[in-house]
């Protein structure tokens, strides 16, 4: 992702990812970066975005349960 990025050097972050211009080497590294990350988590790739969000969201969810409940305080 960082070479394909550096093969842009006046290029911005807002540039390089503006949807109507980004560089089609750079949708192909991302692809190729989210097959990586996919096969992290499971042997097939997610049919979509939303899926793989909706994925990431629900494993978010499982391990941070618990970490943000509020003690209750006693009667002093």
């Amino acid at each position: 992702m960082l070479d394909v990025r550096a093969a842009f050097p006046t290029s911005s972050l807002a540039d390089l990812y503006d949807p109507l211009t980004m560089p089609p080497t750079l949708v192909k590294a991302h692809q190729e970066l989210d097959k990586a990350v996919d096969l992290c988590y499971r042997p097939q790739a997610f049919a979509s975005e939303a899926k793989r969000m909706e994925f990431l969201f629900e494993l978010y969810e499982k391990y941070t349960a618990g970490l943000f409940v509020k003690e209750k305080k006693g009667k002093s």
